[in-house]
């Protein structure tokens, strides 16, 4: 079965981005196309009101619903309607008759005239030419939504003319129950216009703006972590492929940031494993190496066996086969101990470890142990740190205890009845010095480092008994400890000594 692609960090973020921003723009569009109609309906609200008191108005005053009689209402009412545009009477037959155009007030209020005109009461008035003209310029539609649409319910109608906006309210007159006509509230609403407009644009520039950080976010989110990220998943591929193309990734490691300090934490651990492989490796070339020789050895023992008859000859190639079974044993043991050791190293964790607690605890051990062999070795510990405080390392108790257990069974194996091995611990600078000395026959290597490595062994009279990777699991935890580790012979008498260096809990 093919493998589905997935899509990258970015596709799926700009894809995210997309989908939140298409619903959001189904919402705004939604949102912006109620803002009008709620504006419109607000408004119609405000002129229920007027329609409402213009209604009992008509009634308290009993008003005849002629020409003449809404003229005479709508001349000494004129303080309802100054703050509208226009109120406008219509016939049961939607013929117009009252019009606030025709009342002399405040022209500012009511812009919507065509023309300007001054009134005259009594015989040379002009009130009925105006009229006539207002008849004229009445509006068709309203009176065609008398007759076919009005349906006895509040209507709302819009109108834009000229540049402007109109919102009007369309309400039935009854009087006593009974049907008389139609009134008609109008009113200039530029302002809902307007607000629609700004709450537009303010949307969209909102939007942009957002889309604007957004994708700046995205060439950043792409250039400063994506693309690294995407660069240390190629290292880690090409690593387990085992490529042998290299790729640059030292302007990721100059990072100060966390994104750098992943990649060297990446580079260490790959380093770590590649050492831990390549230690694991030549370990297995070394162990077959050096089981190989007593394996040699138990052959040709074995073979010479069968053909010697002699006792004193039988009991030499018996010792010789014991040993190489220790060997082979010994070396086997200590191989599987140390694999157990790297494994269990990388797992546990360190802590504040008083160090002459630990030496003290190990040297009563083997102190009992030789006392139990009848060993006339004395272990002598010294502590030159006269704080206490300053006793403590950052370690792991077990593994401490395991430096120093197998320094002093490599002093002790060298060393005869009557002999003492001195621990001594003082302070140096930011470090505690440990040191081990001996009074057996020193190194024999012109390089000491050589003691250090795994399988090397210079015992032959205790063949069976060490596979030469005690001092070289010691070096390997010290390390593990950021510490050092030297051996060297001593200056003072014949014998050996080796300093652990470790660095001071702070």
């Amino acid at each position: 079965m093919k493998k589905k692609k997935t899509a990258s960090i970015l596709k799926k973020f700009l894809l995210f981005n997309l989908t939140v921003f298409s619903v959001l723009g189904i919402f705004t569009i939604i949102y912006l196309e109620a803002i009008q109609p709620t504006l419109v309906q607000e408004r119609s609200t405000s002129h229920r009101v007027i329609i409402n008191n213009t209604k009992e108005n008509l009634e308290r005053l009993n008003v005849e619903y002629t020409k003449e009689g809404i003229r005479d209402f709508l001349l000494s009412t004129r303080f309802l309607f100054q703050s509208l545009d226009r109120v406008q009477f219509y016939e049961l037959s939607g013929n117009l008759i009252g019009d606030t155009d025709i009342l002399d007030l405040d022209q500012s209020v009511f812009v919507r005239s065509n023309f300007i005109f001054e009134e005259t009461l009594g015989e040379n008035s002009i009130l009925p030419e105006i009229e006539e003209r207002l008849e004229e310029e009445q509006n068709n539609e309203i009176k065609d939504i008398i007759l076919n649409k009005y349906n006895d319910e509040i209507m709302i109608l819009t109108d834009d003319e000229k540049n402007n906006f109109f919102v009007s309210t369309l309400s039935k007159i009854k009087f006593q129950d009974n049907d008389i006509g139609y009134i008609v509230v109008s009113e200039q609403a530029n302002d809902i216009t307007i607000a629609v407009k700004e709450r537009k644009a303010f949307i969209i520039r909102t939007m942009i703006a957002v889309a604007i950080v957004i994708l700046i976010f995205s060439l950043f989110l792409n250039k400063y972590i994506l693309k690294p990220i995407g660069l240390l998943v190629k290292f880690s591929d090409a690593i387990k492929k085992k490529s042998n193309h290299n790729l640059d990734i030292n302007k990721v490691f100059i990072r100060d940031d966390e994104i750098g300090k992943l990649t060297q934490s990446i580079d260490e651990m790959t380093k770590e494993l590649q050492q831990r492989t390549n230690r694991a490796e030549t370990f297995s070339n070394d162990l077959a190496h050096e089981i190989r020789n007593p394996l040699a050895s138990l052959k040709g023992a074995s073979e010479l066996l069968d053909k010697t008859t002699e006792k004193n000859e039988n009991e030499k190639l018996l010792k010789i086969i014991n040993h190489d079974v220790e060997r082979i044993e010994r070396l086997i043991t200590d191989y599987s101990q140390m694999l157990k050791d790297e494994a269990s190293l990388s797992r546990e964790k360190m802590s504040k470890i008083n160090l002459v607690e630990i030496i003290n605890s190990v040297v009563e051990d083997f102190n009992q142990d030789l006392a139990n062999q009848n060993k006339e070795i004395a272990i002598i510990v010294s502590n030159e740190i006269a704080n206490k405080d300053k006793n403590f390392i950052l370690g792991i108790s077990n593994r401490l205890e395991q430096i120093v257990a197998n320094l002093l069974d490599n002093s002790i194996s060298f060393s005869n009845n009557n002999q003492k091995i001195e621990i001594n611990i003082k302070e140096i600078s930011d470090n505690l010095l440990m040191t081990i000395k001996d009074e057996g026959p020193g190194f024999s290597e012109s390089s000491t480092e050589k003691v250090f490595k795994r399988f090397y062994s210079n015992r032959p009279k205790s063949f069976g008994k060490h596979s030469g990777l005690g001092l070289n699991i010691v070096k390997n935890i010290v390390q593990l400890h950021k510490g050092t580790i030297t051996a060297s012979n001593r200056l003072d008498i014949k014998g050996a000594q080796v300093e652990v260096s470790l660095p001071k809990f702070s």
